[in-house]
């Protein structure tokens, strides 16, 4: 792979790593302050909001400009989220509990702003210094990366918090970001910005890249398909409420429950990146969903921890691969000049999924109970699993090598 490109893993991997541990600070923090599960759901809605409205701009951003630039300025803001995180948390600012609340609400809307620019930018950078018959390759490198850091950052910010204590913790949350601007900073990647289609009105570019995927008979159910299982089968959010009462296992044991999916992923990413995954990609992306919703269902009946690290790290595993499948997909389809714009729908999608997935969660747990509210999700994965069988039979014949020969 091209030097560029493992910088630009190196920067993605501390930029996850730091997230990662964020998110961990934020979640165990709010419920210390609340107590409340509707209030995990609000973070996640906060940070979908700014991620989602901004994502069309975003695209049709990174489409007339340098997508290195953006991302480089987009770590900067996440950067100052993570400032006013440890701000909040300092003890010698002498910041109540009242005013902790909503300044952690204000570190995760900055995150949410970051998010809006990353996927389109990263989308942008890669395809211009990776050969086209590397792209599924290099999607599952930077899996694999992702993956790392999502094993290690929570696992690390739980046992820091533990350890050190909030404010410790949120300072080092710092340092990885900046260690990110620093490594972008060192790219020779110098590629010109790109050039505006001809012929359109700013409100066509906006909504191009929206029309080209609910047109394209593979993006739109492929999409759709992670969009809802994950919005429904995601337990991210509950997990703070089943490490303090479900499991017993503290904030140390909170971070270990969020790598585990990652580390499930990573060690399918890792096995991607010998095998591929190219021949009946679809099938393969139908089973791994319906893999997803079914860990969900042991974690959600498990009151055993054990068993749900490996539910949690199975799921991610299941995960790891239609995340590659759909990847992959997306980069093959998009038209050089529509990456940006195509990207952001794809990251609406899932930014749908994640944060408005952790929205729903504390939502149904409110309403539910958290257990309930899990076994909910995870019987909506699989029932949408089979609704998009059915109603897809091109998702199903889905070859990424056919497409790839065909683009």
């Amino acid at each position: 792979m091209p030097s560029d490109f493992k910088k630009l893993m190196t920067a993605r991997f501390f930029f996850t790593f730091g997230v990662q541990m964020q998110v961990i600070v934020l979640g165990w923090r709010m419920y210390e302050l609340t107590h409340d599960a509707l209030y995990l759901g609000f973070i996640g809605l906060v940070e979908a909001i700014p991620a989602l409205s901004l994502a069309l701009f975003a695209g049709y951003i990174v489409d007339r400009s340098r997508p290195l630039i953006i991302y480089r300025r987009l770590v900067y803001v996440s950067l100052t989220s993570g400032i006013i995180m440890l701000i909040s948390q300092w003890p010698g600012m002498g910041i109540t509990e009242d005013w902790q609340v909503p300044l952690l609400f204000c570190s995760s809307f900055l995150t949410g702003c970051a998010r809006a620019f990353s996927q389109p930018s990263m989308y942008s950078i890669v395809p211009k210094i990776i050969p086209r018959a590397l792209l599924p390759k290099s999607s599952a490198w930077m899996a694999s990366a992702m993956q790392t850091a999502r094993i290690s950052g929570p696992a690390v910010g739980g046992l820091l918090f533990g350890f050190i204590g909030v404010s410790g913790t949120a300072a080092i949350v710092c340092l990885c970001l900046l260690t990110t601007s620093v490594v972008l900073h060192l790219m020779e990647f110098n590629a010109p910005a790109n050039v505006p289609e001809k012929g359109k009105s700013v409100t066509e570019d906006l909504f191009s890249g929206a029309k080209f995927v609910f047109r394209h008979p593979i993006l739109l159910p492929a999409l759709t398909l992670d969009m809802v299982s994950v919005l429904f089968g995601g337990v991210t959010a509950l997990l703070p409420i089943f490490a303090a009462e479900v499991l017993f296992v503290g904030p140390t044991g909170l971070g270990i429950l969020r790598s585990s999916p990652a580390i499930g992923a990573f060690l399918m990413s890792a096995y991607l990146i010998r095998r591929d995954v190219k021949k009946k990609a679809g099938i393969k992306l139908f089973w791994s969903v319906a893999g997803f919703g079914a860990c969900i269902l042991v974690f959600a009946f498990s009151k055993n921890f054990e068993l749900s690290l490996l539910a949690l790290a199975l799921s991610g595993a299941f995960d790891s691969v239609s995340m590659v499948i759909r990847t992959s997909a997306v980069q093959l389809s998009s038209p050089d000049q529509m990456r940006g714009r195509i990207s952001a729908v794809n990251s609406i999608f899932i930014g749908s999924s994640n944060e408005l997935g952790e929205f729903e969660s504390g939502v149904a747990a409110k309403l539910l109970g958290t257990v309930p509210a899990a076994i909910f999700g995870g019987v909506m994965c699989l029932l949408c699993v089979a609704i998009v069988a059915v109603i897809s039979p091109t998702l199903r014949k889905l070859d990424l090598e056919d497409m790839e020969k065909s683009q």
